[in-house]
């Protein structure tokens, strides 16, 4: 949203029975939160992330 800067950004999202995650990239929970309150979407729980592991990662 162009209304909190580019201080967050949408990677994607996943559905799984009734529950929805979504990925971003953010400065801060705060960010996220404001971004979540403007576009009217309901936040249970934010989790950092600090590792990926995927088929380039696997052997690191």
């Amino acid at each position: 949203m162009a209304s909190i800067g580019p201080t967050i950004q949408w990677q994607h999202s996943y559905v799984a029975g009734d529950k929805t995650f979504c990925v971003c990239l953010a400065d801060s929970e705060d960010v996220i939160r404001t971004h979540a309150s403007l576009s009217g979407i309901p936040v249970g729980r934010i989790t950092e992330i600090p590792q990926i592991i995927d088929p380039l990662t696997a052997d690191n």
